[in-house]
């Protein structure tokens, strides 16, 4: 039997972890990775910036990946 409730679409988006990273090849500018979770689904991106506008702009990221979920 399955459980509705426990599938992994059914849960929200949400920020696993934000940490500095190496610079891509060719950039010399401040970077962190991101994790964004939803069950078991991960999506790993990297944001070049300072940890606070990354934050921000993760936030906003996982904001829209739920209202989308939700169907708005």
């Amino acid at each position: 039997m399955l459980k509705f409730g426990t599938l992994s679409f059914e849960q929200p988006f949400r920020i696993e972890e934000i940490v500095r990273a190496p610079a891509p090849d060719g950039s010399d500018s401040l970077w962190h990775r991101y994790v964004i979770s939803q069950g078991t689904n991960t999506i790993d991106g990297l944001r070049a910036g300072k940890q606070v506008d990354v934050l921000s702009q993760v936030e906003a990221m996982v904001e829209r990946l739920n209202q989308r979920r939700m169907g708005k």
